[in-house]
């Protein structure tokens, strides 16, 4: 009997896609869950007549696999995936590979490529997007870990994934150890970015200038065919098309409470770790906070005041502001993820692909779109481009959409329309091209108050000063510590 090409465990809806992807795409899958009976509803249903064999225990699943084995997991991350690491290790030969799919944070990530490698056997962790729609027809596929893995998975993981226009598949190799989780991560933390965008763009539309869900709904519709076409723009245009029972759209009867999982909160995380301003997608995850205070806001609203929003103005050509705001915000957005994955490469000495990352997400993620097609340009022409903001490109959408971006911004501000993202984008866009921030008298006042020192415009760079402020201070100064 010929032995399956894969092995995968876990058969929620995630792992039941994938496997069905797999199998469509010809390889032979074996599969495990912990409760049989999931095993056999699918062999038996979705799965009856096709080569996916269902198997009942973790050693039916290994011995049923082609050597050098590979099991993927699709779990819940977490403990859970090192408790399966260790169940597996002892069932496993030199060379056999342990893929996990699901949504582990990164340093988890290293820390079991590390482990796994120690018992001579390979590990791969690879960030998987596109939803339970993505898994079945081609998701984006971010693996990293042990190197030495990735020949033997990659005929399989570039076959089920995502393809763009031309055919290249969005999944190649990322990096060692946590590198792949990482990218995925970042992804994740863009998506927060990108929806709190359009959730304000939407927001402004229906609060300052009154737009019903059907007018919504042809704005984004129009969006969708230009610079801004992606898959999250797509989805909003539908969202706000769609009728409850009774007629009205359902957009408007859904609680204004959002939840998450985690991701864009690590994200942020690791951006304070590196010390870089990932401004944007910290406030969409913030946003989300405040969002989930629904008791609280009610409560407020009726206790704090603020303006009745009027908009007095052209109505088209605001719309056409909202969408260059929305535009440059995105940019901005991009720049900052890209300036984290630039930071952690160093950190953790990854040898990243920033083109090919871009590519990676150009189809079957969330955030798929037309515009990661220019970033994937942008590092073609320049590997080494510090930030998106300076590509030519990118320069020029900024010198474009800035008036419209400056009018939304300071339209919801006068009117009371919060604005989280995009003002803090412009806040960003602002500070970075800023020849001299005021961080000099900031400075001073550490110096004043705990005598960090600083430095001089006319001494050279790496030089430390303290000033005896008070006259009692004295000259000893702090130790320096950087970010």
């Amino acid at each position: 009997m010929k032995k399956s090409d894969i092995g995968l465990i876990g058969l929620a809806v995630m792992g039941e896609n994938l496997a069905m992807n797999m199998e469509s795409k010809g390889f032979t899958v074996s599969v495990y869950n912990r409760t049989g009976e999931k095993v056999t509803r699918f062999v038996e249903g979705r799965a009856k007549g096709k080569n996916i064999v269902g198997t009942y225990s973790l050693e039916e699943l290994v011995n049923s696999l082609e050597k050098p084995r590979k099991v993927m997991m699709m779990i819940k991350a977490g403990q859970a995936v090192d408790d399966m690491i260790e169940n597996l290790i002892p069932l496993l030969s030199d060379g056999d590979i342990i893929i996990d799919g699901g949504n582990s944070h990164f340093p988890d990530t290293a820390r079991r490529t590390s482990y796994v490698e120690s018992k001579g056997l390979l590990y791969i962790g690879t960030g998987v997007s596109g939803g339970e729609e993505g898994a079945l027809k081609g998701p984006s596929l971010m693996p990293g870990g042990s190197a030495k893995a990735w020949p033997s998975v990659k005929p399989i993981l570039q076959a089920i994934c995502a393809k763009v226009e031309d055919g290249s598949p969005c999944c190649d190799w990322v990096g060692e150890n946590g590198a792949g989780h990482f990218v995925k991560m970042v992804h994740n933390g863009i998506e927060y970015g990108d929806m709190q965008l359009i959730c304000e763009a939407y927001q402004l539309m229906k609060d300052l200038l009154g737009m019903t869900a059907d007018e919504m709904h042809e704005v984004f519709g129009k969006w969708n065919e230009g610079e801004l076409d992606s898959y999250l723009i797509e989805i909003t245009r539908d969202i706000l098309a769609y009728k409850d029972t009774d007629g009205q759209p359902i957009v408007d009867k859904i609680l204004d409470t959002a939840g998450q999982k985690g991701t864009g909160k690590w994200t942020g995380i690791a951006a304070l770790d590196e010390g870089v301003p990932l401004t944007l997608i910290g406030e969409a995850v913030f946003s989300r906070c405040l969002s989930a205070m629904k008791e609280e806001r009610v409560a407020a609203s009726k206790i704090l005041t603020g303006p009745k929003p009027e908009f007095k103005g052209d109505k088209a050509q605001f719309i056409e502001d909202i969408k260059n705001a929305l535009f440059a915000s995105k940019v901005v957005s991009y720049a900052q993820g890209y300036t984290l994955m630039r930071s952690a490469a160093k950190t953790y000495g990854w040898n990243l692909n920033y083109g090919g990352i871009a590519l990676m997400w150009r189809g079957g993620c969330i955030i798929r779109s037309v515009f990661l097609g220019k970033i994937k340009e942008a590092f073609d022409k320049n590997k080494d481009l510090s930030n998106l903001l300076l590509d030519p490109y990118f320069k020029d959408v900024m010198d474009k959409a800035q008036d419209g971006w400056r009018r939304v911004c300071a339209a919801a501000l006068t009117n009371g329309i919060p604005v989280p993202a995009m003002t803090t984008a412009l806040g960003y866009y602002d500070g970075y091209r800023c020849e001299r921030l005021p961080a000099n008298l900031l400075q001073a006042q550490r110096d004043y108050f705990g005598a960090h020192t600083y430095e001089r415009v006319d001494q050279p760079r790496g030089q430390f000063f303290h000033t005896n402020w008070t006259g009692e201070g004295g000259d000893t100064s702090a130790e320096n510590y950087t970010v």
